[in-house]
């Protein structure tokens, strides 16, 4: 782990550059992800997953092949590997999006693979077009090492509070549009039409949900943190009192918000984001009536 604390520091402006350059990398794999496999409940099946070494796709069909995807944080190299045995390698480092986007292009033509990929980014205020996109051009690999050893460790502490849960839950993914890591509990009743949704969010707020993960400031928000919020948002719930000390509502975000420097002061982070976990979804199921009893293994 070169000397790397668990949770190490990722002060957002230490490395703003490199992750807003990183979702841009991640966006361009996530879209062949979503291009090569059928829709899921929820958007389930275009995410990507923690792995050992960085971020990957799992196996996606391929004609009468499979194809799977990964970032490697541990030697800074994006892996694309055929079932039938054929590689792809490229280097993680200092480039454009619009080089980063031509190299994969190359190397996806290379392994026989077609596939069309819409070349505007997701969720983005001011999106650029990947092939004419210049101006993220950075990686810092050790700050990309970090932020990959808090999503490990994130996802060590979600999959223990996925096992209390007995109704409906997500796998627990990185989803690349928002850029985050999160993992979605339901209540198993059907949501209200969100007003002014599209067509993303129409699917993924189908039904109601308690949700909770880890995003590295993102989004304008610039610091690192956990998150649990409500889609509907039932009345009442910005009222309510959570735990940990640090922890509580952000009244701007409608949520409730732990600030991962927060965590880090903290003598047990683990221990300190289960109870979080645990303390905002709660306050969440109480107000929105869900039926724990029935929910919840006790």
């Amino acid at each position: 782990m070169s000397g790397v604390p668990q949770w190490p520091e990722l002060a957002w402006s230490d490395w703003a550059a490199t992750a807003d350059t990183l979702h841009m990398w991640t966006q361009i794999v996530g879209k062949t992800r979503l291009a090569l496999t059928p829709l899921q409940n929820h958007w389930w099946n275009v995410p990507l997953y923690v792995t050992a070494r960085g971020l990957g796709t799992s196996a996606m069909d391929y004609e009468d092949d499979v194809l799977d995807i990964e970032f490697d944080f541990l030697v800074h190299e994006l892996h694309l590997r055929m079932g039938s045995g054929a590689t792809q390698t490229m280097k993680l480092k200092p480039r454009s999006v619009a080089d980063f986007y031509a190299e994969y292009l190359g190397c996806l033509k290379e392994l026989g693979v077609s596939v069309t990929i819409n070349p505007t980014p997701c969720e983005m205020a001011k999106p650029i077009r990947f092939d004419q996109d210049t101006e993220h051009a950075s990686y810092d690999p050790e700050y990309v090492h970090r932020f990959w050893q808090v999503l490990t460790h994130a996802e060590k502490v979600f999959r223990a509070w996925e096992t209390g849960f007995l109704g409906k839950v997500s796998p627990i993914h990185f989803f690349w549009g928002s850029f985050d890591l999160a993992v979605t509990r339901f209540s198993g009743r059907r949501a209200p039409p969100r007003p002014g949704a599209d067509m993303i969010q129409r699917e993924a707020y189908s039904h109601e949900v308690i949700s909770a993960g880890f995003w590295p400031g993102t989004g304008g928000y610039g610091a690192a943190a956990f998150y649990c919020y409500a889609a509907p948002v039932p009345d009442g719930l910005a009222d309510a009192k959570i735990r940990p000390d640090g922890a509580g509502w952000d009244k701007a975000l409608g949520e409730f918000v732990f600030k991962y420097d927060a965590v880090r002061s903290l003598g047990s982070p683990e221990k300190a984001v289960m109870e979080f976990l645990e303390s905002s979804y709660g306050a969440a199921a109480d107000v929105a009536r869900w039926d724990r009893a029935a929910l919840e293994r006790r």
